[in-house]
């Protein structure tokens, strides 16, 4: 048998990412769920890391926390595990209680950094069932994953940088889902972004008041941990309100 990946061997397999917006009679039962965190889903095959996580004022980057808006974070064996793990019962019992929701499932195309001193590497075939998944879709949208553990002398140098970044991204073209998650209250943050393709987000990510944040947490040493992960969607289901005008469905997203 395979032995376990540990801190210092990467990650590979599919990304599996699952947000919600919680109908308000159901808003206690998803905050038990943020409560219980990644032990609720420590039996499901090929789970090899998972972060649920909480969101900021409807599903933006806002220090002002929702009451409704949640997001898991998961990285699963394969293709086939990730699939049987969104049809399975965790994830329908919140879909069935939700007022929105979105599920992707995601190769990883690079990735630097750490989490919780875990790395991540690029999709394998064998992950995928695939021999090149990137040439069987070229056209897929593309989707940025950031996360970082901000120093405590540093939180109010980040923050002052999110109401712009903010604004850039319902601004950008070519972005089609974005929200900021939370592991914890303004240290451990998280965003996810769905991109139509790498000019688009690398566009975002390098220009404007992103950019500028950017090299400013570079240049301040704002993280005591971070990571920066490339992804390519394989597959999508429900819908989800994009910051700016719109949503992302199923269909959209595969265009």
């Amino acid at each position: 048998m395979d032995s376990p990946p540990t801190a210092t061997t990467a990650l590979t397999g599919v990304v599996a990412v699952v947000l919600v917006d919680y109908l308000r009679q159901h808003q206690a039962w998803g905050w038990s769920r943020l409560a219980r965190g990644p032990s609720a889903f420590r039996d499901v095959p090929g789970m090899q890391f998972t972060k649920v996580m909480g969101s900021g004022h409807e599903g933006g980057f806002s220090l002002r926390p929702s009451t409704s808006h949640q997001g898991l974070v998961c990285m699963l064996g394969t293709l086939t595990e990730a699939q049987e793990f969104l049809a399975g019962p965790l994830v329908q019992a919140a879909r069935t209680r939700a007022r929105e929701s979105w599920s992707g499932l995601l190769a990883v195309t690079s990735s630097r950094g750490m989490w919780d001193g875990q790395s991540w590497g690029t999709s394998s075939p064998q992950a995928l069932g695939a021999t090149d998944v990137a040439s069987q879709l070229p056209d897929a949208p593309v989707a940025a994953l950031t996360r970082a553990s901000i120093r405590p002398s540093k939180v109010a140098a980040f923050w002052r940088h999110a109401p712009a970044s903010q604004e850039a991204m319902t601004q950008a073209q070519g972005c089609d889902l974005a929200v900021g998650l939370g592991e914890a209250p303004v240290l451990r943050q998280c965003t996810f972004s769905l991109w139509r393709d790498v000019q688009a987000m690398t566009a975002y990510a390098r220009g404007g008041a992103h950019g500028a944040a950017a090299q400013a947490a570079i240049r301040q040493d704002y993280f005591t941990e971070s990571m920066f992960v490339r992804m390519k969607l394989l597959e999508s289901s429900g819908d989800w309100k994009a910051l700016h005008a719109g949503t992302v469905t199923a269909e959209a997203a595969r265009g």
